[in-house]
């Protein structure tokens, strides 16, 4: 009898390990291995990195799209009491940077690209949604680099891509770079690549982001098993949207963009990818806009 308990309680134990297994907190933090000061904050899908000095905290995409924002703040301060200095937000779009108010009621410094800028004022009339959107105090062009408490972070602006003002976020030091939504890990791109960026933009700047020094990525979304980001996947990236581009540029050329090149079109060797049945076409769609009628 005691053994058929024991048994029972063993599957009930495994039952409950792999329900947590399938069913992961809502939010958790990690710190970076290999680093002193650098922290991952994911929430439900997405993620931001955030760095502890001495003399405050270097916070990025503030999250919080239809969510409470206050997690990522109580998530810093369980590891720190040091200040929040600065919210760097990766690009203009909600679902990474809808969250900033309470960073800013702590006295934050925002920073984005001069077009995240310009984006989020234009839209702020229109949408509701945005009321808890900070706006930038601070803008980036080309390139700008902060410096605090011992640790340097760069933001590199590489060109249009996801958006049109997209940056990514390098730590020398550490070789590490957070980058958001244009370089996924083992997965095509985003639907129909929304945002009116030529496509040949975009592979030109996943080549000057991995023509920039840098040995681990963290994505902005947890990907691939949660793992880092490597040049081989920004390699990878870049060979799949040409080999998309040459295979859709046939297509137009033969006359069949839009509809029968979105049937038509497959690229079996990325067919274990995440979203390549569901999103494919889409992505031809896009290519398709761009050879078949030039935008």
């Amino acid at each position: 009898m005691k053994t058929i308990h024991c048994l029972a309680a063993l599957a009930f134990i495994v039952g409950v390990g792999s329900a947590a297994a399938q069913n992961p907190p809502q939010t958790s933090t990690k710190k970076v291995d290999g680093t002193e000061n650098v922290y991952i904050f994911r929430y439900g899908g997405h993620q931001s990195m955030f760095i502890v000095t001495p003399q405050g905290v270097i916070a990025t995409d503030p999250i919080s799209y239809l969510r409470p924002a206050k997690p990522y703040v109580d998530a810093i301060k369980a590891v720190t009491d040091k200040p929040i200095k600065y919210v760097i937000y990766s690009h203009h779009h909600y679902d990474h940077i809808a969250g900033g108010k309470p960073f800013k009621d702590l006295g934050a410094t925002f920073i984005a690209h001069k077009r995240a800028k310009e984006r989020l004022l234009e839209l702020k009339k229109q949408n509701a949604l945005l009321a808890d959107v900070v706006m930038p105090d601070e803008v980036v062009d080309g390139k700008k680099t902060i410096s605090l408490g011992g640790t340097t972070l760069e933001l590199i602006f590489v060109g249009r891509n996801h958006s049109d003002n997209t940056l990514v976020m390098r730590l020398p030091k550490e070789k590490l770079v957070f980058v958001v939504d244009f370089a996924p890990l083992e997965s095509i791109q985003f639907r129909n690549i929304p945002d009116n960026v030529s496509p040949l933009e975009y592979i030109d700047s996943l080549k000057k982001l991995a023509a920039l020094d840098w040995e681990r990525m963290i994505p902005g979304h947890p990907q691939a098993g949660g793992r880092f980001g490597t040049k081989k996947d920004v390699q990878d990236d870049i060979a799949y949207l040409e080999d998309l581009s040459a295979e859709v540029k046939k297509a137009a050329d033969a006359g069949k963009c839009i509809d029968t090149a979105m049937k038509e079109v497959k690229l079996p060797k990325y067919e274990k990818w995440s979203n390549y049945e569901t999103g494919l076409a889409a992505n031809v769609e896009r290519f398709c806009y761009w050879w078949g009628r030039g935008y």
